[in-house]
């Protein structure tokens, strides 16, 4: 199920919240929970049962697994060490069958992965090598997989260390299933979530919080709908038509993907934190402005940061983090970047597009750039411009594809002005039409002819100055006085974000 549907706009979301509210209000807080947990089982697999059948099963193995665990106590040495994420996560003294109901669910939980994710990825690079003909599996990647899986994984972990209290199977299935978050994250750990599920003042509805969740879904449906979804239109026809385009077209495809996936992940993550307000949960933050980043090891304390989180905490500080000294830290840092690139998809362009964020990073590190003298213009305005040189990579269908666009960019000439199609897709969008019409009226239809690529330029410039300047919608709502103003700016972002959905979308993060 999408957030950018009819469907769950007007039926699912609406019922959520009031059933939700509506048995804690007759004081069945359990049934509430209940509710919660079918409404996000529902979600998983409306469109698809073999969704929720992967779902399932999955949480019944882990569940059964951490159960299993519990019945043999951890030993103090690996509590110690699970209070100090800094320090060595598992003591040599632990009883062994509790390491092996660990070692069982990692096993799992990784396998899945492996199977359900990577397993044509493997055989096609098999295949490829050694010229063998092993059939591919062709499998339909689960809805949010790649999310649940690295929060049992979490979850595992921490109930191995003693950290977790003994929740209940309900609370596991809605703490795994949780809706707002099971597509695209954040990945949230089971104090992040667990505990505001049974707070008294989480279970009355707080019309502040529910005007704040209002306004922060309304923003991100907007960014969704209104910028991610039309910038799409220009990558589409730019990718289609790499060997066509000149230097300024390849810059403008490229710049028009890295505001795509922008948007696109900022806007989930707006509408995930609104609908939590509706709810009275408050999820961590995920993205924090990014594009604001002055190198990138900023952006990656920015983008994503559950990921980052997760991975800083289950790999790179087991692996020594940075205290092996600095050869060890730069190949730590790199094997994170590894891994992130493949949890991102499994084809060589994410795995390069992981490594080369891994290598500036190592780069930064040695060199230690970033505390130089240079202003932090310029500081921003290179890391933008890094990380839409990778972004590039990441959206290519291969890396010939990539290095093709790259070329185009840095050889492909400036005549000709921009590729025509692009100019002429980004105006058979409906607003862009009618502005057209307008400028018309106003005479200035000669002017736009002469100058096909002003709108298009206009409205990247708009947006990347946005990206730059604004503050994210999280701070935006949390600072929120609600007036007149702000009540008819969602109505209006409402009603024009919800009458173009005629074209729904899924989300990016949806394929990773």
């Amino acid at each position: 199920m999408l957030f950018n549907s009819y469907f769950f706009i007007f039926l699912f979301l609406p019922l959520a919240v009031i059933g939700y509210y509506g048995f804690h209000h007759i004081n069945k807080p359990k049934a509430a929970l209940s509710f919660l947990t079918v409404m996000s089982l529902w979600f998983c697999g409306c469109y698809n049962p073999y969704n929720l059948i992967v779902l399932i099963v999955s949480i019944l193995v882990n569940y059964g697994l951490v159960v299993g665990m519990k019945k043999f106590p951890a030993s103090p040495a690996a509590m110690h060490d699970g209070r100090h994420s800094g320090r060595r996560s598992i003591s040599h003294g632990e009883p062994s069958v509790r390491k092996l109901f660990l070692l069982a669910a990692l096993l799992f939980d990784i396998g899945v992965l492996l199977y359900f994710k990577y397993f044509d990825f493997f055989i096609e690079n098999i295949n490829g090598i050694f010229h063998t003909g092993i059939p591919l599996l062709r499998l339909t990647l689960p809805l949010g997989i790649s999310f649940y899986t690295f929060q049992q994984i979490s979850y595992a972990v921490d109930a191995y260390k003693g950290e977790c209290e003994d929740y209940s199977f309900l609370q596991y299935v809605c703490f795994i299933s949780f809706f707002p978050k099971l597509t695209q994250g954040p990945i949230v750990y089971h104090k992040d979530l667990l505990p505001q599920l049974h707070e008294k003042a989480a279970q009355k509805i707080d019309y502040e919080n529910l005007c704040r969740g209002v306004y922060a879904f309304a923003l991100g449906l907007a960014k969704k709908v209104l910028l991610a979804d039309n910038f799409a239109k220009i990558v589409n026809v730019g990718y289609s038509n790499i060997g066509a385009l000149n230097s300024p077209g390849a810059f403008l495809v490229m710049v028009s993907y890295s505001l795509q996936i922008y948007f696109d992940f900022s806007g989930y993550c707006d509408m995930a934190y609104g609908i939590c307000c509706m709810l009275g949960i408050k999820l961590p933050l995920n993205f924090n402005s990014p594009y604001k980043a002055k190198s990138i090891s900023d952006f990656w304390d920015r983008w994503h940061i559950s990921l980052t989180r997760f991975f800083t905490r289950y790999v790179y500080i087991p692996l020594g983090g940075s205290r092996r000294g600095k050869a060890r830290t730069c190949l730590n840092i790199l094997i994170i970047f590894f891994l992130s690139g493949l949890w991102h998809g499994a084809n060589w362009t994410f795995i390069l597009w992981g490594l080369m964020h891994g290598f500036i990073m190592v780069f930064e590190r040695v060199t230690n750039i970033a505390s130089l003298k240079i202003p932090n213009f310029i500081k921003t305005c290179v890391t933008f411009l890094l990380i839409t040189l990778a972004w590039s990579l990441f959206r290519a269908d291969s890396i010939g594809d990539a290095a093709a666009l790259w070329t185009q960019l840095f050889c492909g000439g400036f005549g000709g002005g921009l590729f025509l199609p692009v100019t002429e897709k980004f105006q058979e969008i409906v607003e862009i039409g009618f502005l057209y019409r307008v400028g018309r009226l106003a005479g200035l239809g000669g002017l736009l002819e002469q100058y096909p690529w002003l709108p298009v330029t206009t409205f990247t410039g708009i947006s990347l100055t946005a990206c730059f300047t604004m503050k994210h919608t999280q701070e935006k709502a949390e600072g929120l006085k609600f007036s007149g103003r702000k009540l008819f700016v969602t109505v209006i972002l409402l009603f024009w974000s919800i009458m173009s959905l005629s074209e729904i979308s899924e989300f990016l993060y949806f394929n990773f």
